[in-house]
């Protein structure tokens, strides 16, 4: 009886955990999002920029901000998705989770979570940039954050959520050449996205353009990172 007991308790844990996750996300063909890579690309059709980048500091160079693509022919980087508590076999919507943008070539030797900073100075706002692997420490709620699902279907906002469901829908901040991700800011244009997968071969290549751009701009010696 024991061994029946204790696989009931199991079940019921199951059970529970999978009965309070969020629907699960679905990508631009409708497909359950699992694990993978995925490009974030603006759901707005005509809409002028293509997908997430990283943008170096003009100041520092390092760390990165997230950004925008100026043309919408280029896809930029594509995005994981982890830790999320339900611990469901799929990416559910309105739930905490991390997210880490897929790119292993930078001359910023660092990993490339979502993180939201502090109150920026200039923007008034918060920004996005990338960092470490969240741990433990109580500054991880910052690199929180929920996928929610619009009106329309496959059409996802991404908000910035340190604490349960207190969130700020992140936007688009587009000035002085920059188009940067943003939260709490209120000049920030809406940026609702679709989910597109992500093929070995076409972030391969996105990955070494854009690290040779990064040389092009900058001169540096090239560096190349991995997990």
């Amino acid at each position: 009886m024991k061994p029946m007991f204790y696989f009931l308790i199991a079940l019921t844990v199951v059970l529970a955990t999978t009965a309070n996750a969020g629907e699960p996300v679905l990508d631009s063909d409708g497909d359950i999002i699992t694990n993978g890579s995925y490009y974030v690309l603006p759901a707005i059709v005509g809409a002028i920029g293509g997908g997430l980048n990283l943008s170096a500091d003009p100041s520092l160079k390092c760390p990165y901000y997230i950004g925008q693509e100026g043309s919408k022919v280029n896809r930029g980087f594509p995005d994981k998705f982890s830790n999320w508590q339900s611990k469901v076999g799929f990416v559910p919507e309105s739930e905490r989770l991390n997210i880490e943008m897929d790119s292993k070539a930078t001359i910023c030797v660092q990993p490339t979570y979502w993180w939201a900073i502090g109150d920026d100075p200039w923007l008034h706002s918060l920004s996005k940039k990338v960092g470490p692997k969240p741990g433990a420490g109580k500054d991880s709620i910052n690199a929180f954050f929920q996928i929610k699902k619009t009106e329309d279907v496959g059409v996802y906002n991404i908000a910035n959520c340190p604490v349960g469901n207190t969130c700020e829908t992140v936007g688009l901040l587009v000035g002085g050449g920059v188009r940067r991700l943003v939260a709490r800011f209120a000049y920030a244009k809406p940026f609702p996205v679709r989910l597109v997968k992500a093929t070995g071969t076409s972030y391969f290549v996105q990955d070494y353009v854009y690290y040779l751009r990064e040389i092009k701009d900058y001169k540096l010696k090239r560096v190349i990172t991995y997990d």
